[in-house]
């Protein structure tokens, strides 16, 4: 019966010779949109369909702020050493190593100088992907230079953080840079030179209680959480619930500690008309 026979549909591709889609093609959103990661590029690195803000780091910030993607970094090869010879699972040279071979980074902030719609800036931005976006030496000494660079050629300075909070590695010497970023920074605000601290998804721990709510302008990106300890370790040391979105951006702003939020696709002007106003 000839129905029951299977007729040449003319594929001639053999199993071996399909391919599957590559990794990556495609980005789906906490909510369940996908979006083609071309578009999301295009786009900021916002899904449009539920402005949900895709986690990106120093290499995205960058050609997202920078005009023509055009900037010198500073300190690009600036690792951390090892002062309290730290071991826990590996040691602590030995983890940075690896670190550095898997991310393509030298630690958990990059420095860059350039323009911005035509203005200059400086610009350093924390990559959560490089331990966490922990706070040790490194970080605390590329924004201390960062600053001087600004106070050297009378620049406007923007922190883009995205951190866990301190580097436990480092101990007593990254919560040292706590101090420093904070002293710098006085040394901005005497010169008259503008600070804008942009907090990103996450920014906490010694991060939040330093540097990154010392801005001029503290602003923040949608969703963001924000917040000293995280709600898990609040939750349990108060033994209560916590309110619904506690330490998103729009709660902070609500009670206070921010001065405004700013949609990814925005950012470049936005700070481009604050830094003009602060000119006037």
């Amino acid at each position: 019966m000839a129905w029951f026979k299977r007729k040449d549909a003319g594929i001639k591709t053999s199993t071996e010779e399909k391919k599957d889609t590559p990794d990556g093609l495609w980005y789906k959103t906490p909510k369940g949109n996908i979006i083609h990661t071309r578009e999301l590029k295009n786009n900021s690195y916002v899904c449009p369909d539920d402005d949900y803000h895709v986690k990106i780091g120093s290499k995205e910030y960058f050609e997202i702020l920078f005009d023509d993607n055009k900037f010198t970094e500073l300190d690009k090869e600036m690792i951390s050493g090892d002062p309290l010879n730290f071991v826990d699972s590996k040691p602590y040279p030995t983890r940075i190593k690896d670190t550095i071979a898997k991310t393509n980074l030298k630690d958990a902030a990059r420095t860059g100088v350039g323009k911005l719609n035509g203005l200059d800036i400086v610009i350093t931005c924390m990559d959560f992907k490089f331990i966490g976006g922990s706070m040790g030496s490194v970080v605390g000494e590329k924004i201390a230079r960062a600053i001087d660079y600004s106070l050297k050629h009378k620049v406007p300075f923007l922190m883009i953080s995205k951190s866990g909070g301190a580097r436990m590695m480092e101990a007593g010497f990254s919560l040292m840079q706590m101090a420093k970023t904070s002293a710098k920074l006085a040394l901005l605000d005497e010169a008259g030179i503008p600070y804008i601290s942009l907090m990103t998804d996450p920014t906490t721990g010694g991060v939040t209680a330093s540097f990154a709510m010392l801005g001029d302008f503290n602003i923040a990106e949608p969703g963001a959480l924000i917040g000293f300890a995280g709600p898990r370790v609040i939750r349990e040391t108060i033994g209560k619930d916590l309110p619904k979105g506690f330490q998103s951006s729009e709660f902070v702003l609500e009670h206070g500690f921010l001065d405004f939020i700013i949609d990814r696709r925005q950012l470049k002007n936005r700070i481009y008309t604050l830094l003009n106003l602060l000119r006037q």
